[in-house]
């Protein structure tokens, strides 16, 4: 008897490691080539293995990540400060407005290729070869 092989099975794709390569700005494929080729703008296609890139589309999920992991750091740290210190709110406007920017640019491009790396495991949006957006042209800048 003869075993079903279905030809459209695809090999599965380690999240975690995929993750952590775009959180480190690497391919989520090979981990080599840079993912980036601009602050945000991701590569079309990998310059090291030429993985299609272009499919991924994060749109506002890395903001929305990246807002609420600066939450997470900034509100606490402002609330202890000024229980334990009760400065004057230029001095809080001084501290923490500029930590939020400088934070908020720190984690946007990390999260920003995770979550490319999470499209690339999960074959959303095009990196599943079989699928219809895999076909879509790479003209998306």
């Amino acid at each position: 008897m003869t075993e079903y092989v279905d030809p459209h099975a695809r090999p599965k794709r380690d999240l975690v490691q995929a993750m952590m390569r775009g959180l480190k700005g690497r391919c989520p494929a090979c981990g080599e080539g840079k993912l980036f080729r601009a602050f945000l703008k991701v590569n079309n296609h990998c310059p090291h293995c030429r993985e299609a890139l272009y499919h991924q589309r994060a749109d506002d999920l890395p903001a929305y990540l990246t807002i609420v992991v600066v939450g997470h750091i900034v509100v606490p740290a402002m609330l202890y400060v000024e229980k334990a210190y009760a400065p004057a709110l230029w001095l809080h406007a001084a501290i923490w407005l500029p930590m939020t920017v400088i934070l908020s640019l720190l984690f946007i491009q990390p999260i920003k290729g995770a979550t490319v790396g999470m499209q690339w495991a999960a074959y959303m949006h095009g990196f599943d070869p079989h699928s219809p957006d895999a076909k879509l042209g790479e003209d998306r800048s």
